[in-house]
């Protein structure tokens, strides 16, 4: 199995209503500073505060039709996919286990066990997240629905590029905050049948190292799998997924734009101040890369999407707060 446009097509069938069609918005200003013309889609205010409700509800839903008689579901997040899928669980009337890290930030936690699923705790790595919700699957019967390696998470995700097309039909350029690569391929494999000369550029935390691996067609990370040391909670895996690299591989740009944690912060700050958006670390990294970094990119490109993938931000935690930034 892999995903196409028609899944893409037919995930939207299956859950817009149960999800927001978010607006596009524009600045003036930061199409000034661009050099370019940006198009903001804004997923921080999707269902759940964050993208994620579209790829959970797709599998979720999708577990419910397939198998009626299902013991639920159960996941692994650093908290916006926990959210989405115990949304989607609530929606679809079945139980709920969600694996989050020590450490999430308790916006999110409160979220999870306000959809009422239930909540787990695990040690802050990849192996540990893993291994405990697959402990519970075990025990319980629930599914797994993985957070960005499932073929129905990223048909759910490309619903972002289908919507995107329809609202700026001639966009040269997508940019897309990238971890594991869920939401990367769905909206790639999207573009790719709706607007094939319109490309996709992820961008990433400092330490993720991606472009190296597009380069080389190759995994060249480091086992076992690691969180990078980033403020972005939402995009910290360092690997991208065994069914999503492949993916990333055919159908995204090798140039990767790579930002540090006071780059996302100077981007949140645009966010709050250009465009009135709360958005999290992860989303003020494709802020910064658009606003900032297009120097970097082909002069052809007139027309930019950028991905504004959550907003579930700890108001009481902001980051620029008692912290020393380098930017102007």
């Amino acid at each position: 199995m892999a995903v196409t446009i028609s899944e893409v097509r037919a995930a939207y069938i299956r859950i817009h209503k149960w999800i927001h069609k978010t607006p596009v918005i524009t600045s003036q200003t930061l199409d000034a500073m661009a050099g370019r013309e940006l198009y903001f889609k804004t997923e921080n205010l999707q269902k759940t505060g964050a993208f994620k409700a579209r790829g959970a509800c797709n599998a979720v839903f999708m577990e419910k039709e397939q198998n009626p008689q299902s013991a639920g579901v159960v996941t692994h997040s650093s908290g916006n996919h926990g959210q989405a899928v115990a949304y989607a669980a609530k929606c679809a009337s079945l139980k709920c286990s969600v694996v989050v890290p020590k450490g999430t930030p308790k916006v999110k936690c409160d979220a999870i066990t306000g959809y009422g699923a239930n909540l787990v705790f695990c040690e802050p790595s990849p192996q540990s997240r893993k291994d405990t919700c697959a402990k519970i699957a075990s025990e319980t019967g629930q599914a797994i629905i993985h957070p960005f390696d499932n073929y129905n998470v990223m048909a759910g995700q490309g619903t972002i590029a289908s919507e995107f097309h329809d609202q700026v039909p001639d966009l040269d350029a997508i940019l897309v905050p990238i971890s594991g690569g869920g939401m990367t391929s769905g909206i790639a494999v999207a573009t790719r049948g709706l607007r094939p000369q319109c490309k996709v550029y992820a961008v990433e935390p400092l330490g993720k190292d991606l472009q190296r691996s597009l380069e080389q067609k190759c995994r060249m990370w480091p086992n076992p799998p690691q969180f990078i040391d980033t403020i972005a909670d939402a995009i910290r895996t360092q690997q991208c997924g065994d069914l999503t690299f492949p993916i990333l591989c055919d159908y995204i740009e090798s140039k990767v734009f790579t930002v540090t944690d006071d780059q996302m912060i100077e981007g949140m700050r645009l966010s709050m101040e250009r465009l009135k958006m709360v958005v999290e670390a992860a989303s003020g990294a494709a802020v910064y890369a658009a606003v900032r970094g297009m120097s970097e990119m082909d002069p052809s490109i007139r027309k930019v999407g950028v991905i504004l993938c959550g907003g579930n931000v700890d108001l009481d935690m902001l980051p620029w707060v008692n912290r020393s930034t380098s930017y102007q």
